[in-house]
């Protein structure tokens, strides 16, 4: 039997299903080799040759297809129809090639469908044909040009900029863009204006809204109005005057509606209705789209078949009625320079076919699915018709006018079925609707309101922004998106915060080094160029061994360039750029650096061995004033993700945070030599607001000390446990009443606290009884009542019962012990231990591997970088 190989076994499930019998469909399980993250994976001194490693996941896959082979040789391949699916295919013939599971000579087929449907992956098996040699070349560049970047430039931000992580080709771009808008947020300085509107009344009784538009006989602009004075003015103009209709104009206006969806314009919708992030979307894209329910969700096209469009049409005509189909169908053109990944829409596989029709049982496929087949209909339907009214009122003397604005729904069209949604929503006037309103009536005055605005900063990026604005400037491709944006939020650059990204310290330190050192690299236009360059690799028109040897010339320079970069230096370097930023110069005369603590250091930033930044005064240790990283002000109780920031201490950042049990400081970062730095709980009682370096540094160096016994000359300690602060003897704690005395108390008195410690234990005698009830009346023994860390109980042999609440000792009598012994005794009977397994021979016949020697722990290398590093991961 034939054997065709998909990425999934979702898919190939779905597909085994319509070839039947005399197929065997199997899956690679994605990507079966990848460039091992080691240095010389790609080859810069031999025309950038790749060597390729099969995964130890991918090789039992791998195996299975070689399997099904050795019985029918005839492989076709059937993966995705992109530049990824392509790739993968291949991999795979080049894997099976080389193991010899495939002759030199024997042929090999290439699949590809757009849809996982009966008729689309039947008709696709009649026309195979051979693996796209310039996509797949085009997969080479970007994965070889991933690799050089990640693989060289991340070293480079280790050893210079201590914490960062990694930097990518496109994700450091990715990244710019949210810092900088962030530094446009912060540098924004509002602007107040005022407006003013007044509720009209018609002859007939009813009320509009109406804004001032002309006062004095001047038209106003935005920012007139500049205060509360001038507005009052305003006002008092429209109050002292009579009011009549000067225009009524209505103008009909047709709205279209939007194109189907492609992979950017499906996660910014998904985002703006759902809250769903790319990654989620896209996932719940692959699973309807291996399910058979929707077209490939991975394109830049919005073509649509013209088979689709007239089952669309259909569709709508039985639905909502023949008025709503337009009379001939919507065309749409792909507006890529080069829309090489599948090139249709995302588009329901069946258009008669709604999300309650398809029972989806997944909430994120059921809304996704619902959304992608509105939009596909609403596509094809008739534009929706409005009427836009626009009503100017004026005074007898010009002085004076307003305006008022509204719109009417004449014809639905295709806002019966869908409409698309905004990134930042606004208030429109135009969205209103008029009353009955007649030129030349008078216009009654029955309230007049000034508003005060003030101008607001640009908003921060959604995940849905982000990716427009991405595809705007021609960065990044269709399966890069998702992978990009949960890259950088991954590696701690970003934080996502009602669906807001805000870019960390880590994130502003990596931008500011990287536009300062690599800023061609981060050039909009230079990563758009580049996009274009592997576009036309991909539309065979390119080179890509040209394209590589040209990047790395440069690229390999620049990285030479920054070797003897100091650290001092790299730190300086982003003051200076950063200094408007984090130093403004209030215009008071002070100099914005000056140390407010001491009067006399200078401020900088600093960074740790374990990552983050802060501002901190050149007079360390001496002053140990510390603000977080960003402008004055930015000081905040909140504690982030991250932490926050309190200080530095012997080249490691210290810390609040918080955890599972609560607040807690730490020092440092946790990595791979050192995957649990030190941590200290804040003891209760502590206000968090109160922890600065100073305590977090005492509570960090606990247990202290306090001195060595007297007898035997062991230490002595203090520390803060689970039950509270102690100090410790060899085997014995004794408890503190106070926190504070953990910091203060003397070896005298430890040593008094740990002696009444021991004379109450009496070393290891038993305690004394509070109370003697005498024998167990039935079983024989003493019944005692004793006392307990946890409180009082009663003790017969081996069964401790907890006395009950409210229950003084004195009041105990042996009937009550009995049941209560009885009682806890019975639930100690219900619990039985599982026999024993017994040994089977072969275990004493199993030769003992010899055990391995653990590898030295080495600082971190390229090696243990790549896998961090590597790529901007072009699928997913």
């Amino acid at each position: 039997m034939p054997v065709v190989v998909v990425e999934s076994p979702a898919k190939a499930k779905t597909i085994n299903k319509y070839l039947g019998k005399d197929y065997t469909v199997l899956a690679s399980y994605g990507h079966v080799r990848d460039l091992p993250p080691k240095d010389g994976s790609v080859d810069t001194e031999h025309d950038f040759e790749m060597k390729w490693e099969i995964g130890a996941d991918s090789r039992k896959h791998v195996k299975a297809i070689a399997d099904a082979l050795a019985e029918d040789p005839n492989l076709i391949l059937a993966t995705d129809p992109d530049r990824e699916g392509e790739a993968i295919s291949w991999h795979l013939e080049e894997a099976l090639r080389k193991r010899k599971s495939l002759k030199k000579d024997t042929p090999v087929s290439r699949v590809v469908f757009n849809a996982i449907t009966k008729t689309a992956v039947t008709e696709a098996m009649k026309n195979p044909r051979q693996v796209d040699r310039p996509l797949v070349e085009a997969y080479l560049a970007r994965r070889a040009l991933d690799y050089l970047v990640g693989f060289n430039l991340s070293p480079v931000l280790w050893r210079k900029l201590p914490g960062a992580k990694s930097a990518g080709r496109v994700q450091s771009v990715c990244l710019r863009l949210i810092v900088e808008r962030e530094m446009e947020i912060e540098a924004f300085r509002a602007r107040e204006y005022w407006s003013v509107k007044a509720i009209l009344q018609t002859p007939r009784g009813q009320e509009y809204e109406a804004r001032l538009t002309v006062l004095a006989g001047s038209k106003l602009d935005r920012y007139d109005i500049e205060n509360a004075t001038q507005a009052e003015l305003a006002v008092q103009a429209i109050t002292s005057r009579d009011l009549t209709v000067k225009s009524v104009e209505a103008k009909p206006g047709n709205r279209n509606p939007s194109a189907p969806f492609m992979t950017s314009t499906l996660q910014q919708e998904a985002s703006r209705k759902f809250g769903m992030g790319a990654r989620q979307t896209m996932s719940a894209a692959q699973r309807l789209y291996e399910a058979g329910h929707i077209t490939y969700m991975r394109t830049d096209g919005i073509d649509m078949a013209p088979e689709a469009v007239m089952a669309a049409r259909d569709a709508i005509k039985n639905r909502y009625g023949e008025q709503y189909v337009p009379k001939s169908p919507r065309m749409y053109k792909n507006k890529a320079k080069n829309a090489q990944e599948a090139h249709e829409c995302i588009r329901p596989t069946d258009m008669t076919a709604d999300a309650a029709a398809l029972k989806l049982k997944e909430a994120d496929q059921r809304k996704l699915y619902d959304l992608i087949w509105k939009r596909t209909l609403a596509c094809q339907m008739e534009a929706a018709r409005l009427e836009r009214t626009t009503v100017d009122i004026a005074s007898a003397d010009g002085q004076v006018e307003l305006r008022a604005t509204g719109q009417v729904v004449l014809f639905d069209g295709f806002l019966k079925v869908y409409e698309e949604g905004r990134d930042d929503v606004v208030v429109d006037d135009d969205d209103k609707r008029l009353p009955q309103i007649h030129e030349g009536e008078p216009a009654e005055k029955k309230g007049i309101t000034p508003e005060q605005h003030f101008t607001q900063p640009p908003p921060r990026y959604t995940e849905a922004t982000l990716v427009k604005k991405m595809e705007e400037l021609g960065i990044g491709r269709p399966s890069t998106y998702a992978s990009i944006v949960t890259t950088i939020q991954d590696r701690g650059y970003v934080r996502k915060d009602k669906n807001r990204l805000i870019p960390e310290d880590k994130g502003r330190l990596v931008t500011a080094f990287l536009t300062n050192y690599f800023r061609k690299y981060v050039e909009y236009n230079y990563t758009a160029e580049l996009e274009d360059e592997l576009d036309d690799v991909s539309a065979g028109e390119g080179d890509y061994k040209a394209l590589l040897a040209k990047f790395w010339r440069d690229f390999h320079a620049a990285i030479e360039e920054t070797s003897e970069l100091r650290i001092t230096d790299v730190l300086e370097k982003i003051n200076e750029v950063l200094e408007p930023h984090i130093f403004p110069d209030e215009g008071d005369g002070v100099d914005p650096r000056l140390c407010p603590n001491c009067g006399a250091g200078r401020l900088s930033v600093r960074t740790a061995r374990s990552g983050g930044a802060f501002i901190g005064c050149s007079n360390y240790p001496e002053c140990r004033y510390t603000r977080p990283f960003g402008p004055p002000g930015a000081e905040s109780d909140e504690i982030g993700p991250d932490g926050k920031v309190l200080g530095e201490d012997a080249g490691d950042m210290i810390t609040l945070r918080k955890g599972r049990f609560g607040p807690y400081v730490q020092r440092g970062e946790a990595t791979e030599e050192e995957p649990k730095p030190p941590r200290s709980s804040i003891p209760k009682g502590w206000e968090l607001s109160d922890i600065d370096l100073d305590k977090a540094l005492q509570l960090l160096a606990l247990p202290r000390e306090v001195g060595k016994h007297p007898e035997d000359g062991e230490p002595i300690e203090a520390g803060i446990g689970r039950y509270g602060p102690f100090v410790k003897h060899g085997k014995i704690y004794a408890n503190l009443k106070e926190v504070d005395e953990v910091f203060t108390i003397g070896i005298n008195r430890a040593v008094d606290e740990i002696a009444k410690k021991a004379a109450s234990r009496g070393g290891r005698t038993a305690a004394k009884p509070l109370r003697e009830l005498g024998e167990h009346p039935t079983e024989g023994g003493p019944v005692n009542v004793m006392d307990g860390r946890y409180g009082p109980y009663v003790k017969w042999e081996k069964v401790n019962a907890t006395l009950p609440k409210g229950t003084e000792p004195d009041d105990v009598t042996m009937e009550l012990a009995v049941e209560l012994i009885t009682e806890k005794a019975s639930k100690k009977g219900t619990r039985k231990k599982a026999p024993a397994k017994k040994a089977t021979a072969k275990k004493t016949t199993a030769k003992k591997a010899p055990a391995k020697k653990a590898a030295p722990k080495k600082a971190a290398s390229k090696t243990t970088a790549a896998k961090k590093t590597t790529d901007d991961a072009e699928g997913e």
